[in-house]
């Protein structure tokens, strides 16, 4: 079985790079989504996170605004609460490759926001790095409901510069040209894959 590592910045088109792979019915273990549910009614992350962080529960989950607010410019809350998150998150990825491993999948995918800043990147056979100019990147990022040029600021901080994930891609998919464009790469790299190319095999896209 063959996993693929998926990441990009915020912005970049990731989230729609997913659903391709999706569509194309490949296994894929989403952190985001994973972080949502622990943090949910009756997730495993809600009682740790109240305990170090009080007054961020409310109705039985986590005030997920009210807990950005309890580490937002504070560098030693962050650490504590990833600490608390991270060995969860990577419990459930353990569990989900464990059963695609029994289902027999041929590929996975990790669809991990912050793969290089957690050093995922080593439990993956293939990187994929979703891009886009950062003008692109600004404009699409700033539509969100609650963004702002300051938080935006305050995220693009913590994460790895585009330039340097591309560096360290295997395989760089261009969002900013068009969807039909990403699409084809996605469809070529999952047929690569599954025909049991090997991942030296796939150069780097054009990127403009």
């Amino acid at each position: 079985m063959k996993i693929l590592g998926l990441t990009g910045g915020i912005g970049m088109g990731k989230s729609t790079a997913a659903k391709s792979f999706r569509r194309l019915r490949v296994p894929i273990f989403d952190a985001d989504a994973t972080v949502h549910a622990l943090q949910g009614r009756g997730g495993r992350a809600v009682g740790p996170i109240g305990a170090a962080f009080p007054g961020t529960l409310r109705d039985g989950r986590v005030d997920r605004e009210a807990l950005r607010q309890a580490v937002l410019g504070k560098p030693e809350a962050l650490t504590r609460l990833e600490r608390i998150v991270h060995p969860l998150v990577r419990d459930a990825e353990r569990r989900f490759l464990a059963a695609a491993r029994r289902r027999a999948a041929r590929l996975v995918v990790l669809d991990i926001p912050l793969l290089f800043e957690t050093r995922g990147q080593g439990r993956c056979d293939l990187v994929v790095v979703v891009t886009a100019p950062a003008a692109v990147q600004r404009w699409r990022v700033l539509q969100r409901k609650g963004m702002t040029p300051d938080r935006l600021k305050a995220i693009l901080a913590r994460q790895t510069p585009d330039r340097e994930k591309r560096r360290r891609a295997d395989v760089v998919v261009h969002s900013g040209l068009s969807r039909h464009h990403a699409q084809r790469a996605i469809r070529r790299i999952v047929r690569e894959v599954r025909s049991g190319g090997e991942e030296a095999s796939l150069p780097l896209l054009p990127m403009s």
